[in-house]
Protein backbone atom coordinates (compact mmCIF):
# COMPACT_ATOMS: atom_id res chain seq x y z
CA UNK A 1 0.00 0.00 0.00
CA UNK A 2 1.21 3.51 -0.81
CA UNK A 3 2.05 5.90 2.12
CA UNK A 4 -0.57 8.51 2.58
CA UNK A 5 0.27 12.29 1.34
CA UNK A 6 -1.86 15.23 3.30
CA UNK A 7 -1.19 18.93 3.40
CA UNK A 8 -1.98 19.92 6.56
CA UNK A 9 -2.68 24.22 6.74
CA UNK A 10 -3.45 26.50 9.89
CA UNK A 11 -1.33 28.96 11.16
CA UNK A 12 -1.04 32.79 12.32
CA UNK A 13 -1.55 32.04 16.03
CA UNK A 14 -0.46 29.04 17.93
CA UNK A 15 -4.14 28.68 18.34
CA UNK A 16 -4.00 27.04 14.56
CA UNK A 17 -0.57 25.67 14.50
CA UNK A 18 -0.35 23.33 17.34
CA UNK A 19 -3.60 21.86 16.42
CA UNK A 20 -2.74 21.30 12.89
CA UNK A 21 0.75 19.80 14.09
CA UNK A 22 -0.86 17.63 16.62
CA UNK A 23 -3.19 15.99 14.60
CA UNK A 24 -0.12 15.48 11.86
CA UNK A 25 2.12 13.69 15.00
CA UNK A 26 -1.01 11.84 15.87
CA UNK A 27 -1.01 10.45 12.17
CA UNK A 28 2.24 9.97 12.03
CA UNK A 29 2.23 7.78 15.11
CA UNK A 30 -0.09 5.76 13.49
CA UNK A 31 1.32 6.00 10.02
CA UNK A 32 5.06 6.37 9.97
CA UNK A 33 6.00 6.85 6.08
CA UNK A 34 3.19 9.65 5.69
CA UNK A 35 4.28 12.49 3.48
CA UNK A 36 3.14 15.23 5.18
CA UNK A 37 3.20 18.97 4.10
CA UNK A 38 2.11 22.23 5.73
CA UNK A 39 1.02 25.16 4.27
CA UNK A 40 1.25 28.39 5.92
CA UNK A 41 1.67 32.48 5.78
CA UNK A 42 4.34 33.90 4.55
CA UNK A 43 5.94 36.03 7.78
CA UNK A 44 3.68 34.47 10.06
CA UNK A 45 4.77 32.69 13.46
CA UNK A 46 4.14 29.21 11.53
CA UNK A 47 7.12 29.44 9.23
CA UNK A 48 9.28 29.23 12.30
CA UNK A 49 7.38 26.75 14.87
CA UNK A 50 6.77 23.98 12.04
CA UNK A 51 10.02 23.18 10.93
CA UNK A 52 11.29 23.08 14.59
CA UNK A 53 8.65 20.20 14.80
CA UNK A 54 10.53 18.11 12.00
CA UNK A 55 7.77 19.02 9.15
CA UNK A 56 8.15 21.03 5.82
CA UNK A 57 6.18 23.85 5.01
CA UNK A 58 5.80 26.49 2.39
CA UNK A 59 4.28 29.94 2.72
CA UNK A 60 1.49 31.62 0.77
CA UNK A 61 1.46 35.54 0.33
CA UNK A 62 -1.80 36.04 2.36
CA UNK A 63 -2.99 38.24 4.72
CA UNK A 64 -5.64 39.24 6.91
CA UNK A 65 -8.01 42.07 5.78
CA UNK A 66 -7.33 45.21 8.25
CA UNK A 67 -10.80 46.22 9.71
CA UNK A 68 -9.50 49.58 10.33
CA UNK A 69 -8.30 52.08 7.37
CA UNK A 70 -5.15 50.97 5.93
CA UNK A 71 -2.96 51.04 2.58
CA UNK A 72 -2.44 47.25 3.48
CA UNK A 73 -5.83 46.84 2.19
CA UNK A 74 -4.68 47.93 -1.25
CA UNK A 75 -2.85 44.88 -1.54
CA UNK A 76 -5.64 42.75 -0.31
CA UNK A 77 -7.41 41.64 -3.92
CA UNK A 78 -3.75 40.60 -5.07
CA UNK A 79 -2.48 38.77 -2.25
CA UNK A 80 -6.17 36.50 -2.79
CA UNK A 81 -5.35 35.81 -6.44
CA UNK A 82 -1.60 35.18 -5.43
CA UNK A 83 -2.38 32.65 -2.47
CA UNK A 84 -4.81 30.63 -4.79
CA UNK A 85 -2.76 30.79 -7.83
CA UNK A 86 0.11 29.77 -5.48
CA UNK A 87 -2.43 27.00 -3.58
CA UNK A 88 -2.71 25.54 -7.07
CA UNK A 89 0.70 24.85 -7.54
CA UNK A 90 1.12 23.08 -4.75
CA UNK A 91 -1.56 20.94 -4.59
CA UNK A 92 -1.11 19.80 -8.02
CA UNK A 93 3.13 19.51 -7.27
CA UNK A 94 2.36 17.09 -4.15
CA UNK A 95 -1.01 15.90 -5.21
CA UNK A 96 -2.30 15.16 -1.54
CA UNK A 97 -4.74 12.36 -0.61
CA UNK A 98 -6.76 14.96 1.64
CA UNK A 99 -6.19 18.27 2.74
CA UNK A 100 -6.75 19.48 6.68
CA UNK A 101 -7.30 22.73 7.59
CA UNK A 102 -7.12 24.01 11.04
CA UNK A 103 -8.17 27.55 10.42
CA UNK A 104 -5.70 31.01 9.64
CA UNK A 105 -4.72 33.17 6.65
CA UNK A 106 -3.59 30.33 4.72
CA UNK A 107 -6.06 27.97 5.64
CA UNK A 108 -8.68 29.14 3.42
CA UNK A 109 -7.11 29.71 -0.24
CA UNK A 110 -5.64 26.38 -0.17
CA UNK A 111 -8.84 24.63 1.26
CA UNK A 112 -10.80 26.13 -1.50
CA UNK A 113 -9.03 25.55 -4.45
CA UNK A 114 -8.67 21.86 -2.93
CA UNK A 115 -12.33 21.49 -2.99
CA UNK A 116 -12.52 23.14 -6.59
CA UNK A 117 -9.82 20.09 -8.00
CA UNK A 118 -12.43 17.86 -5.39
CA UNK A 119 -9.30 16.80 -3.16
CA UNK A 120 -11.03 15.58 -0.10
CA UNK A 121 -10.79 18.54 2.61
CA UNK A 122 -11.29 18.06 6.21
CA UNK A 123 -11.87 21.15 8.40
CA UNK A 124 -11.00 21.01 11.86
CA UNK A 125 -12.90 24.07 13.29
CA UNK A 126 -12.01 25.13 16.79
CA UNK A 127 -14.62 27.81 18.11
CA UNK A 128 -18.18 27.89 18.93
CA UNK A 129 -18.65 30.66 16.84
CA UNK A 130 -16.85 29.58 13.23
CA UNK A 131 -15.15 32.42 10.73
CA UNK A 132 -17.37 32.66 7.57
CA UNK A 133 -14.46 31.10 5.41
CA UNK A 134 -15.27 27.85 7.31
CA UNK A 135 -19.02 28.17 7.21
CA UNK A 136 -18.26 28.57 2.98
CA UNK A 137 -15.89 25.64 3.52
CA UNK A 138 -17.85 23.17 5.35
CA UNK A 139 -20.67 23.16 2.64
CA UNK A 140 -18.08 21.01 0.50
CA UNK A 141 -15.69 19.55 3.00
CA UNK A 142 -15.90 16.00 3.32
CA UNK A 143 -15.57 16.16 7.52
CA UNK A 144 -16.25 19.25 9.81
CA UNK A 145 -14.86 18.24 13.53
CA UNK A 146 -15.74 20.18 16.28
CA UNK A 147 -15.49 21.18 19.87
CA UNK A 148 -18.68 22.51 20.67
CA UNK A 149 -22.27 20.94 20.62
CA UNK A 150 -24.86 23.19 18.97
CA UNK A 151 -22.84 23.78 15.51
CA UNK A 152 -25.28 22.18 13.05
CA UNK A 153 -26.51 25.99 12.78
CA UNK A 154 -23.15 26.66 10.69
CA UNK A 155 -22.65 23.41 9.02
CA UNK A 156 -24.33 20.36 7.47
CA UNK A 157 -25.27 18.02 10.37
CA UNK A 158 -24.23 14.85 8.77
CA UNK A 159 -20.82 16.31 8.37
CA UNK A 160 -20.28 17.02 11.80
CA UNK A 161 -18.24 15.07 14.32
CA UNK A 162 -17.63 16.30 18.10
CA UNK A 163 -13.62 15.55 18.36
CA UNK A 164 -12.61 18.26 20.80
CA UNK A 165 -9.95 20.40 19.99
CA UNK A 166 -6.65 18.44 19.79
CA UNK A 167 -4.12 19.38 22.47
CA UNK A 168 0.04 18.70 22.64
CA UNK A 169 0.78 15.57 23.27
CA UNK A 170 2.92 16.51 26.53
CA UNK A 171 0.35 17.91 28.06
CA UNK A 172 -1.65 14.58 29.06
CA UNK A 173 2.02 12.92 29.76
CA UNK A 174 3.87 15.54 31.65
CA UNK A 175 4.41 13.82 35.06
CA UNK A 176 6.39 16.79 36.77
CA UNK A 177 5.13 18.33 40.20
CA UNK A 178 3.43 21.01 40.69
CA UNK A 179 6.50 22.12 42.87
CA UNK A 180 8.95 21.37 41.01
CA UNK A 181 7.47 23.22 37.68
CA UNK A 182 7.66 26.57 39.83
CA UNK A 183 11.39 25.82 40.68
CA UNK A 184 12.10 25.34 37.29
CA UNK A 185 10.84 28.89 36.43
CA UNK A 186 12.92 30.39 39.87
CA UNK A 187 9.53 30.46 41.87
CA UNK A 188 8.76 29.51 45.15
CA UNK A 189 7.61 26.12 45.54
CA UNK A 190 5.37 26.53 48.10
CA UNK A 191 3.82 29.72 47.35
CA UNK A 192 0.61 30.26 45.63
CA UNK A 193 1.05 31.40 42.09
CA UNK A 194 -0.96 33.13 39.40
CA UNK A 195 0.35 32.58 36.03
CA UNK A 196 -0.91 35.01 32.97
CA UNK A 197 -1.10 34.06 29.26
CA UNK A 198 -2.09 36.54 26.93
CA UNK A 199 -2.17 34.48 23.84
CA UNK A 200 1.12 33.15 21.51
CA UNK A 201 1.24 37.32 20.35
CA UNK A 202 0.43 38.42 23.71
CA UNK A 203 -2.26 41.03 25.32
CA UNK A 204 -2.05 44.46 25.32
CA UNK A 205 -4.83 45.17 27.50
CA UNK A 206 -4.33 42.05 30.34
CA UNK A 207 -0.70 43.02 30.19
CA UNK A 208 -1.54 46.70 31.00
CA UNK A 209 -3.73 45.43 33.78
CA UNK A 210 -1.37 42.64 35.57
CA UNK A 211 1.20 45.74 35.46
CA UNK A 212 -1.22 48.09 37.24
CA UNK A 213 -2.59 45.37 39.85
CA UNK A 214 1.02 43.75 40.95
CA UNK A 215 0.87 45.17 44.56
CA UNK A 216 -2.61 44.18 44.62
CA UNK A 217 -1.96 40.66 43.83
CA UNK A 218 1.04 40.12 46.01
CA UNK A 219 -1.17 41.73 49.01
CA UNK A 220 -3.39 37.94 48.52
CA UNK A 221 0.73 36.41 48.85
CA UNK A 222 0.76 35.33 45.32
CA UNK A 223 3.59 34.89 43.08
CA UNK A 224 3.30 35.75 39.26
CA UNK A 225 4.05 33.96 36.79
CA UNK A 226 3.43 36.41 33.40
CA UNK A 227 3.55 34.97 30.09
CA UNK A 228 3.65 38.88 27.94
CA UNK A 229 4.10 38.21 24.72
CA UNK A 230 7.55 38.79 22.83
CA UNK A 231 6.11 42.48 21.44
CA UNK A 232 5.72 43.27 25.20
CA UNK A 233 8.70 41.64 26.69
CA UNK A 234 11.15 45.08 26.95
CA UNK A 235 8.20 47.28 27.86
CA UNK A 236 7.61 45.43 30.64
CA UNK A 237 10.91 43.48 31.83
CA UNK A 238 12.06 45.97 34.07
CA UNK A 239 8.86 44.82 36.79
CA UNK A 240 10.82 41.19 37.34
CA UNK A 241 11.74 40.44 40.63
CA UNK A 242 11.87 37.15 42.53
CA UNK A 243 8.09 37.22 43.25
CA UNK A 244 7.24 38.31 39.46
CA UNK A 245 8.75 35.89 36.61
CA UNK A 246 8.31 37.73 33.50
CA UNK A 247 8.42 35.44 29.79
CA UNK A 248 8.07 37.03 26.44
CA UNK A 249 7.14 32.88 25.55
CA UNK A 250 6.85 29.77 27.03
CA UNK A 251 7.67 26.78 24.89
CA UNK A 252 7.16 24.12 28.19
CA UNK A 253 3.33 25.11 28.83
CA UNK A 254 2.95 21.81 30.19
CA UNK A 255 4.80 22.97 33.23
CA UNK A 256 3.67 26.67 32.90
CA UNK A 257 0.07 25.47 33.51
CA UNK A 258 1.40 22.52 36.10
CA UNK A 259 2.95 26.08 38.32
CA UNK A 260 -0.63 27.36 38.41
CA UNK A 261 -2.79 28.26 40.84
CA UNK A 262 -4.49 30.16 39.09
CA UNK A 263 -4.63 31.40 35.75
CA UNK A 264 -5.70 34.30 33.72
CA UNK A 265 -6.02 33.77 30.15
CA UNK A 266 -7.30 34.99 26.61
CA UNK A 267 -10.39 32.40 25.43
CA UNK A 268 -8.65 30.93 22.17
CA UNK A 269 -10.52 27.71 21.10
CA UNK A 270 -6.72 26.04 21.49
CA UNK A 271 -6.28 27.25 24.69
CA UNK A 272 -9.37 26.51 26.35
CA UNK A 273 -9.50 23.15 25.51
CA UNK A 274 -5.33 22.41 27.05
CA UNK A 275 -7.16 24.31 30.29
CA UNK A 276 -9.85 22.05 30.53
CA UNK A 277 -7.23 19.07 30.98
CA UNK A 278 -5.38 21.20 32.92
CA UNK A 279 -8.40 22.10 35.49
CA UNK A 280 -7.46 25.06 36.94
CA UNK A 281 -9.40 27.57 38.56
CA UNK A 282 -9.66 30.29 35.38
CA UNK A 283 -10.46 34.18 34.55
CA UNK A 284 -11.60 34.60 30.95
CA UNK A 285 -10.64 38.02 29.38
CA UNK A 286 -11.36 37.58 25.88
CA UNK A 287 -9.67 39.54 23.06
CA UNK A 288 -12.34 41.79 21.41
CA UNK A 289 -10.33 42.14 18.54
CA UNK A 290 -10.86 38.86 16.64
CA UNK A 291 -13.70 37.62 13.93
CA UNK A 292 -17.37 37.31 14.75
CA UNK A 293 -16.14 37.91 18.53
CA UNK A 294 -15.34 34.05 18.84
CA UNK A 295 -13.31 34.24 22.02
CA UNK A 296 -15.99 35.56 24.34
CA UNK A 297 -18.55 32.68 22.69
CA UNK A 298 -15.92 30.53 23.35
CA UNK A 299 -15.56 32.21 26.86
CA UNK A 300 -19.23 31.97 27.79
CA UNK A 301 -19.57 28.27 27.11
CA UNK A 302 -17.12 27.52 30.00
CA UNK A 303 -18.81 30.13 32.29
CA UNK A 304 -22.62 28.28 31.54
CA UNK A 305 -20.78 25.38 33.28
CA UNK A 306 -19.78 27.22 36.35
CA UNK A 307 -15.93 26.30 34.42
CA UNK A 308 -14.72 29.89 34.59
CA UNK A 309 -15.15 34.19 35.62
CA UNK A 310 -15.57 36.02 32.38
CA UNK A 311 -14.23 39.54 32.33
CA UNK A 312 -14.90 41.88 29.24
CA UNK A 313 -12.27 44.13 28.44
CA UNK A 314 -14.50 47.22 29.32
CA UNK A 315 -15.03 46.18 32.47
CA UNK A 316 -11.48 44.99 33.50
CA UNK A 317 -11.00 48.16 35.66
CA UNK A 318 -14.49 47.97 37.44
CA UNK A 319 -14.97 44.03 38.42
CA UNK A 320 -10.89 42.33 38.36
CA UNK A 321 -10.06 42.53 42.17
CA UNK A 322 -13.38 42.11 42.94
CA UNK A 323 -13.31 38.63 40.80
CA UNK A 324 -9.63 37.98 41.94
CA UNK A 325 -10.32 38.40 45.22
CA UNK A 326 -13.47 36.12 45.19
CA UNK A 327 -11.08 33.30 43.49
CA UNK A 328 -8.51 33.71 45.22
CA UNK A 329 -10.10 33.41 49.15
CA UNK A 330 -12.87 30.30 48.03
CA UNK A 331 -10.92 27.16 48.33
CA UNK A 332 -14.10 25.72 47.42
CA UNK A 333 -14.50 27.43 44.57
CA UNK A 334 -11.18 27.02 43.39
CA UNK A 335 -11.85 22.99 43.39
CA UNK A 336 -15.46 22.92 42.12
CA UNK A 337 -14.04 25.39 39.29
CA UNK A 338 -11.46 22.95 38.18
CA UNK A 339 -13.96 19.82 38.72
CA UNK A 340 -16.39 21.71 36.26
CA UNK A 341 -13.77 22.18 34.27
CA UNK A 342 -11.90 18.70 33.67
CA UNK A 343 -15.31 17.54 33.53
CA UNK A 344 -15.18 19.58 29.73
CA UNK A 345 -12.27 18.30 28.92
CA UNK A 346 -11.64 16.10 25.54
CA UNK A 347 -7.94 14.93 25.96
CA UNK A 348 -8.23 12.44 23.25
CA UNK A 349 -9.59 14.37 20.65
CA UNK A 350 -6.47 14.00 18.72
CA UNK A 351 -7.26 9.91 18.19
CA UNK A 352 -10.86 10.83 16.95
CA UNK A 353 -9.82 13.09 14.56
CA UNK A 354 -6.98 11.17 13.16
CA UNK A 355 -9.38 7.99 13.13
CA UNK A 356 -12.09 10.96 10.82
CA UNK A 357 -9.16 10.84 8.17
CA UNK A 358 -8.03 7.46 8.06
CA UNK A 359 -11.47 6.84 7.49
CA UNK A 360 -12.07 9.60 4.98
CA UNK A 361 -8.47 8.09 3.34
Amino acid sequence: MKAFKLIFSGGGTGGHIYPALAIAKGFKNIKPDTNVLFVGAINKMEMEIVPKADFKIKGLWISGFKRSLSLQNLLFPFKVFTSLLQSLFIILRFKPDAVIGTGGFASWPLLQVAQWLDYPTLIQEQNSFPGIANRILGKKAYRVCVAYENMEHYFPLYKLRLTGNPIRFNMLSSEITASAAKSFFGLDPQKPTLVVIGGSLGARRINELVANELFYLKTHDFQILWQCGALYFDKYKTLSCPEVVIKPFVYEMEKLYTAADIIISRAGAGSLSELSCVGKPLILIPSPNVTANHQFHNAQVLVDEKAAFLLEECDISKFFKLTFKKLATDKNLQNEMGKNLKALAKPYSTNEIVEEIMELL
